[in-house]
C-alpha cells in the first residue's frame, strides 16, 4: 500500500518535472538550432531539438538492434550457437525430458512396450544414450525380449559412465540363465568396477562359494568387511564357514595337516559353529589332545546344544562302560540342562546304563510339550526296558512315525531342510544360510546320524527293508509300521547315547541283516541300539 504510494508520487513529480522543463524551455528565448543538408534547412527550436535528439537515440538503438539480428541470423545460418539455437535446443531437451519422465512412468506401471517407445522418443531429442539406453533394456526385458536387453546392455558397456550398469545387467541375465561361470566373470569384474556395491559383493560371495573358491570367497568377504558393508560378527561367521569349507576340501584330496589347522581356525573364529568345533575337536583328538578336544566341545554345547557334538564328546573316551560314560557327559549336560537336547542326551545315556525310571525322570513333559520322533521313541525304548506290553511300545512307535522330526538344519532363505550341514543351500543356493532349527512344517529329512538312536524293536530274528527301509509287523498283530532304521552300525563303543553315541560291550557284535521280505520279530527285555550292539 506505501509502495503503491510511493510509486504514484514520484510518477507525479517527474511528469511534474518534464512539465516545468518543457515550459522553461519554451518560454526562454535562447537560439533556435538549424539543421542544413545542402539545399534543405531546417530551424529547431528549444523543446524541438530535445525532441528531436530523443528521436535520435531511439533510431541508433533500434539500428543497433538491428544489426545485431542480422548478425545472430548469420550466426544461425552457420551453426554457431545463438540464441535461437538456445531457444530451439530448450524446446527439444523440455520435449526429451517429458518423453523420459512418461517412459519411467510406463515402466513402473509394467507397459513395456510404450516404456519402449517413449525411451526412443526421449532419445531422438535428447540424445543421452546413458538415460534412455537403460529404460529401453528394462523395458525389453519386460516384454520378453532378452535378446534386445542383451545388446543395449552390450552398448553400455562402451561408455565408462555406463560400464557398470551394463556388466550387472549382463550378470543378471546369465545367473537367470544358470550360466554361473560366464556369471562368475561378469560379478569379478563388476567388483572391480565398484569395490563397494553391496549386491555385488553378495553375488560374487555366493557364485565362489558354489565353485568351492574358498581362498577367493575369503577374499571377497575381506573387501566386504574393508568397505564397512559387513559386521565384525558376521564377518567372523561367514570366515569360519569358509575356513572350515576349504578344511573339507583338504580332507577330501588328503592334506591332513591343511585340514586340522583349517578346523582349528574356523572353530577360533565362530566357536558357536557346531561343524567346525566338531571337526576341531577329532583334528585335536587325532593329535592325542583330548582336553582341548573336550573344552572345544564344551563350549559349542553351552551356545548350540547338537547331537553331533554329543556324538564327538562320546568319540573323547570310546572304550568306557555305560556308567563312566553317563558319569563323564554329566559335565556337558550341567551346561544346558533344561535344553530338550540336554534331557533327551541325558535319557539316552539313562536307557543305555539300564536306569529307565531316571531316563523317564529326564525326559518329563517333553513328551507333553515337544513330542517329537526322537522324544516318542526314547519313551517307547523306556517301555520296553520296564517290561511294558508289545501293544504300549508299538503304540509310542507308531506315534513316532507321524511326529515331528525336530530341529534339523533348515535354509533360513527358502526353508528347505537338510540332512547335513553344508556352507550352501542345496536348493536355492544362499550361502551360510542352514541353521539348526525346527522346520515350519512337518516335513523334514532325519539326519543321518539318527541311525545311532536307541530304539526298541527287539532283536531281528529276520529281515527288514532295505537300507533306510521301514520294517513290517507280521500279519498276525495289528497293523502298525516300526520306525525307519539305517544301515550305519559302529560298534566299538559299549555306551548308548544319542545321534551318534554307540552302545554295547566292546566284544558285542550287531546281528546280521536279515532278509528283505521277512518282517521282524520282537523278543521282550531286550533293547536294541541303531548303529550298537544290542543289550538284554
Amino acid at each position: 500500500m506505501l509502495w503503491s504510494l510511493l510509486k504514484i508520487l514520484i510518477f507525479v513529480a517527474l511528469v511534474a518535472a518534464l512539465a516545468l522543463g518543457a515550459g522553461y524551455l519554451m518560454e526562454s528565448g535562447g537560439p533556435d538550432l538549424r539543421i542544413a543538408f545542402g539545399p534543405v534547412e531546417f530551424t529547431l527550436g528549444p523543446l524541438q531539438a530535445v525532441i528531436a535528439a530523443l528521436v535520435l537515440v531511439v533510431l541508433v538503438w533500434l539500428v543497433l538492434k538491428l544489426a545485431g539480428l542480422v548478425v545472430a541470423a548469420l550466426k544461425f545460418l552457420n551453426g554457431d550457437e545463438t540464441a535461437l539455437t538456445r531457444y530451439f535446443h530448450r524446446n527439444r531437451e523440455r520435449r526429451g525430458y517429458d518423453a523420459l519422465a512418461q517412459g519411467m512412468l510406463a515402466l513402473a506401471s509394467g507397459e513395456g512396450r510404450l516404456a519402449m517407445s517413449k525411451a526412443a522418443k526421449a532419445e531422438r531429442f535428447l540424445q543421452r544414450p546413458e538415460l534412455t539406453n537403460l529404460i529401453s533394456a528394462q523395458a525389453a526385458e519386460m516384454t520378453g525380449d532378452r535378446k534386445k536387453a542383451e545388446e543395449i546392455y552390450k552398448r553400455l558397456l562402451n561408455d565408462d559412465r555406463t560400464r557398470f550398469v551394463g556388466v550387472r545387467g549382463l550378470l543378471k541375465q546369465k545367473l537367470e540363465d544358470g550360466d554361473t561361470d560366464t556369471a562368475l566373470r561378469l560379478a569379478e569384474k563388476a567388483f572391480d568396477l565398484k569395490p563397494r556395491h553391496t549386491e555385488i559383493h553378495d553375488t560374487l560371495l555366493r557364485l565362489q562359494a558354489e565353485k568351492e573358491d574358498w581362498a577367493g570367497a575369503r577374499a571377497t568377504l575381506g573387501a566386504k568387511l574393508k568397505n564397512g558393508s559387513l559386521p565384525r560378527d558376521v564377518y567372523n561367521r561367514r570366515d569360519a564357514v569358509l575356513a572350515l569349507s576349504k578344511a573339507r576340501n583338504a580332507v577330501v584330496v588328503g592334506n591332513s595337516d591343511q585340514a586340522r589347522e583349517g578346523a582349528i581356525e574356523a572353530n577360533r573364529l565362530s566357536p558357536s559353529l557346531v561343524p567346525a568345533a566338531v571337526m576341531a575337536a577329532r583334528a585335536y583328538l587325532d593329535q592325542g589332545k583330548p582336553r582341548q578336544a573336550t573344552r572345544i566341545l564344551k563350549k559349542a554345547w553351552s551356545a548350540n546344544p547338537h547331537p553331533d557334538l554329543a556324538a564327538a564328546f562320546a568319540d573323547i573316551v570310546p572304550d568306557e562302560t555305560p556308567s563312566q560314560r553317563l558319569k563323564r557327559f554329566r559335565a556337558l549336560i550341567r551346561l544346558t540342562p533344561d535344553d530338550p537336547e540336554a534331557r533327551m542326551l541325558l535319557a539316552e545315556l539313562e536307557i543305555a546304563n539300564k536306569d529307565f525310571p531316571a531316563a523317564r525322570k529326564a525326559l518329563g513333559d517333553l513328551v507333553e510339550d515337544a513330542p517329537t520322533a526322537r522324544v516318542l521313541t526314547l519313551m517307547a525304548a523306556i517301555e520296553r526296558g520296564e517290561g511294558s506290553d508289545d501293544a504300549v511300545v508299538r503304540a509310542w512307535l507308531t506315534k513316532a512315525l507321524s511326529a515331528p522330526r525336530g530341529p534339523q538344519w533348515i535354509c533360513d532363505n527358502c526353508q528347505a531342510v537338510h540332512a547335513n550341514w553344508a556352507p550352501v543351500c542345496d536348493n536355492c543356493g544362499s550361502f551360510d544360510t542352514l541353521s539348526w532349527r525346527t522346520p515350519l512344517g512337518d516335513e523334514a529329512s532325519m539326519p543321518a546320524a539318527t541311525g545311532m538312536l536307541p530304539l526298541i524293536v527287539g532283536t531281528p530274528q529276520t529281515s527288514t527293508a532295505a537300507a533306510g527301509g521301514m520294517p513290517e509287523t507280521p500279519s498276525e498283530t495289528p497293523s502298525e509300521t516300526l520306525p525307519e532304521t539305517t544301515p550305519e552300525a559302529p560298534t566299538e563303543t559299549p555306551a548308548a547315547a544319542p545321534q551318534g553315541i554307540p552302545s554295547g560291550s566292546p566284544d558285542e557284535t550287531p546281528e546280521p541283516t536279515p532278509a528283505e521280505d521277512e518282517p521282524p520279530k520282537v523278543v521282550e527285555g531286550e533293547v536294541v541300539a541303531l548303529g550298537g550292539g544290542r543289550e538284554t
